[in-house]
């Protein structure tokens, strides 16, 4: 390994360290993937997380010119093929490899952009920031995992998004405590926090059903290596959706509901070993 190889393989491990740190779900299923996916994917979560804490975490700073710097750092690396921070040089170096598409990168940085400037969302707006922030995040896995068949990746596009706009409703439910009460924001369209009842949980979980269902088509269609992994996040996230689905509005208006570590350990086996024998 030369003092090259070097760098790029430390800046990959960096975003690894980050995922396994940030997220164990993430990391349970990334490990399930085949090995040649392990550091790319890794190198778009670390990207990822580190741009969602600028907007989430740094309340005593300007967010707004970080994540400015931040996203004129990440093109900058890209078109350079270079960069000291770890984490973009790791990016750029699987967005070059892989062909992933800038539009994709922008709307995820819109996405970004949007929770320092939005509180509550109307439906045009809930559904660009559901793109930037999940559906093009699924896609710049799938254009990893496709490994330049394009065929493959506009077929599997839709129900690519699909996962991620599944993935991010959830996401939204299982944190709206937090977000209403930590930073002011509401995601559903027409939602009124302090008279979140029953009627209206079931109207989301509905369209969130509708996401999951379409969503499972395109994971059958998966590249080999990709499945599985994809697979145990998907059941992963759908046994977070049915718990929440089991319990009261205002139960998760008063706290995060969250799945043990044993019991991701056991999603991640049960779906190893069914896929294996072929019942799943």
């Amino acid at each position: 390994m030369d003092a090259i190889q070097l760098f790029n393989q430390t800046t990959l491990e960096c975003s690894k360290l980050i995922t396994q740190r940030y997220s164990t779900s993430f990391t349970l299923g990334i490990k399930t993937l085949d090995k040649k996916f392990h550091l790319p994917i890794y190198a778009i979560y670390g990207f990822v997380r580190y741009a969602d804490e600028i907007v989430d975490t740094f309340h005593d700073k300007d967010k707004k010119t970080l994540l400015e710097l931040f996203k004129e750092d990440t093109y900058k690396s890209i078109e350079e093929k270079i960069s000291l921070n770890p984490v973009l040089h790791a990016f750029q170096l699987i967005v070059n490899q892989y062909q992933i598409d800038l539009d994709l990168i922008e709307a995820f940085l819109k996405s970004m952009e949007m929770d320092l400037d939005f509180k509550t969302y109307d439906d045009s707006k809930y559904h660009e920031y559901i793109y930037g922030s999940a559906e093009v995040v699924g896609l710049m896995c799938l254009k990893v995992f496709c490994e330049g068949d394009n065929h493959l990746y506009e077929k599997l596009k839709s129900p690519a998004c699909k996962l991620g706009a599944a993935f991010q409703k959830v996401n939204f439910l299982r944190d709206i405590k937090s977000d209403f009460e930590e930073r002011g924001r509401v995601y559903f369209p027409g939602v009124d926090y302090n008279n979140f009842n029953k009627s209206v949980k079931t109207l989301i979980e509905e369209d969130i059903q509708k996401d999951f269902n379409d969503a499972l088509i395109g994971i059958q269609q998966l590249p080999k290596g990709a499945k599985l992994g994809v697979k145990v996040a998907y059941l992963y996230y759908l046994k977070l959706f049915t718990k929440i689905k089991g319990l009261e509005p205002e139960i998760i208006t008063h706290q995060r509901i969250r799945i043990p570590n044993s019991r991701k350990l056991s999603l991640l086996l049960g779906t190893y070993f069914g896929m294996k024998l072929g019942l799943s």
